[in-house]
């Protein structure tokens, strides 16, 4: 990895005679060399050698100046906290995705890609500062232990987290612990006069990726995945093979919302669809040594057959190579928005505090050799503010506000025209759901209003949905009128005025949204997404393309 290495010290004293100038270059030019070969000893990359002179002078400048702060400084300053802001600014001038990651945050940052983790297996929403149980995790120690949806969490081993004002990343820290640990909870349960206190003792749970995986009718498969964490592709591998031996025959594949993680795992999945040994992406960097390339190299499960792969704009990095990859080589129609935009390899690097460096070191390109990255400058603030940028450009209603430089024009394998600089733009655009991300409905999510009021509703009624089968319930149940002013009321209390209007204009998202919550605590997660699918646009626009053979083959060129 190019990475350089601390030189001697500066003696900012200056020389008096040539051979003093020329003895003192040697010397320091002759430590950096030392640093450098000490580092090396511990890191399989080797430094670049093209500008070692400016790297050294670079370095000591910034240790200069530290220490000067450090010593005569007015005020007692944090020099640490210093050295991290100015690594965090100097990554900022690179490019938006190489980051320095403080030791004190690497296990959080990497459990978002791990295929499991120690804990007691809760799944809470939190409402009006009170942690309230959707649902434990099936078979987990917590649904052994006897907790149920409905609970509310009063303390945790001990400390209070009712009314602590608690944020729901510190209340999951505080569930998971080492394995075989115990935890004490204190729960209010509807019906019973006195809280209940339960020991949970920890253990190993599985973190999956594969959200939900089912038929939506007898040959139609339904599989959302999440990120590409470390299991992603076996996971998706039964949930291929679970749904192919129930029928399945076409498959819409939902990457909406996926932020990437691993690019192998996402490189083997998209290898279950593509035949042959064609190109899946390949990588350009510095020189040759960052440049790769990936090939389908084994028999899929799923080479042949329909198939639709879903995206908007949080689609991101290997969820992006996927698609454009099956896109490039018309195996799939694309259905949504244009993607995110994020094509840049990040590497990372064991730093000796105990923190990580990913640095970027090369470029994703699709088969047809599209870039995936969308332009950044200079300006952070700019590039984290892109997506903002499309909604008030009409992009994310209007496919005819997409602009693509017609330089960055490809050829897909039989011919259609797809377009590089800046994500992957669907085959065929579907508007975002304006009533979705409208301002009262998203803070009725935001605050856990919806989820709370559905969780109220099934521990009212939990005797009653028992006594359900989930299709029966599906076809017979709504939500009413009077539960809708109900929801308003309840999200008033909670500090979100009452809007009449805004009720009205979103009852039919939100008698589906309570309704899926619902289902998510009498039927599971599989219920949830079968009861949000009733107002999805984009998912009935996915099913409508999946069972249309003629539209699709027209689509693809074949």
């Amino acid at each position: 990895m190019p990475f350089s290495s601390p030189a001697a010290p500066k003696t900012g004293r200056p020389a008096t005679a040539w051979w003093r100038r020329g003895w003192l270059r040697q010397t320091a030019l002759l430590l950096l060399a030392v640093g450098c070969g000490a580092l090396v000893a511990n890191n399989p990359f080797r430094p670049s050698s093209e500008n070692p002179d400016a790297t050294a002078r670079g370095y000591l400048r910034f240790k200069e100046i530290l220490s000067y702060v450090d010593r005569d400084y007015a005020d007692s300053v944090d020099t640490e906290g210093l050295a991290d802001y100015a690594v965090v600014q100097m990554l900022e001038k690179l490019d938006p995705h190489s980051v320095y990651i403080p030791a004190r945050d690497r296990e959080k940052t990497d459990s978002f890609l791990q295929s499991d983790y120690d804990g007691v297996g809760i799944e809470f929403n939190l409402f009006r500062d009170t942690m309230t149980v959707v649902a434990p995790l099936s078979g987990g120690p917590a649904e052994q232990a006897g907790v149920q949806p409905g609970d509310q969490i009063l303390s945790l081993g001990g400390k209070r987290v009712s009314g602590a004002r608690l944020t729901t990343a510190r209340l999951s820290e505080l569930l998971r612990g080492p394995r075989g640990s115990s935890v004490v909870l204190e729960l209010r349960r509807r019906h019973q006069p006195r809280p209940l206190s339960l020991s949970i003792a920890r253990s190993r749970l599985p973190n999956t990726s594969v959200d939900a995986a089912y038929l939506v009718d007898e040959q139609t498969g339904y599989i959302k995945v999440s990120r590409f964490a470390s299991n992603t592709y076996e996971e998706f591998k039964a949930a291929l093979a679970d749904l192919r031996r129930q029928g399945l025959t076409r498959l819409v594949l939902d990457l909406r919302g996926n932020p990437g993680g691993y690019l192998d795992r996402a490189t083997r999945l998209a290898d279950e669809f593509i035949g042959g040994s064609r190109k899946i992406v390949y990588t350009d960097g510095k020189g040759e040594q960052y440049d790769s390339q990936t090939y389908a190299r084994v028999a899929g499960e799923f080479e042949e057959g329909a198939l639709v792969v879903l995206v908007d704009e949080g689609s991101a990095s290997a969820a992006e190579v996927v698609a454009g990859a099956l896109q490039d080589h018309d195996r799939a129609i694309l259905v949504g928005r244009r993607t995110f935009g994020k094509g840049l390899v990040q590497q990372p690097i064991a730093l000796s505090d105990g923190g990580e460096l990913r640095l970027t070191i090369a470029r994703y390109y699709t088969p047809a050799g599209r870039s995936i990255q969308k332009p950044y400058g200079a300006n952070y603030a700019e590039y984290s503010a892109e997506l903002t940028g499309r909604s008030a450009r009409g992009e994310l209603q209007s496919a005819d506000s997409v602009h693509f430089a017609k330089a960055l024009r490809f050829r897909t394998d039989h011919g259609r025209t797809v377009y590089g600089g800046g994500g992957i733009m669907p085959d065929v655009f579907v508007a975002r759901d304006t009533l979705a991300h409208s301002a009262y409905y998203t803070r009725l999510l935001s605050r856990g209003v919806a989820r709370a009021f559905a969780l109220n509703f099934y521990q009212a009624h939990k005797a009653e949905l028992e006594g359900l089968r989930f299709e029966q319930f599906n076809a017979t149940f709504r939500i009413t009128d009077a539960q809708l002013v109900g929801l308003a009321a309840q999200a008033a209390q909670a500090g979100v005025s009452t809007d009449v209007a805004a009720v009205r204009r979103c009852a039919p998202l939100l008698r589906n949204l309570l309704k899926a919550f619902i289902a998510r605590s009498a039927y599971g997660q599989v219920a949830y997404y079968t009861v949000l699918r009733e107002q999805d646009p984009e998912l009935q626009r996915a099913l409508h393309a999946v069972n249309d053979s003629t539209a699709q083959l027209a689509l693809l060129g074949k």
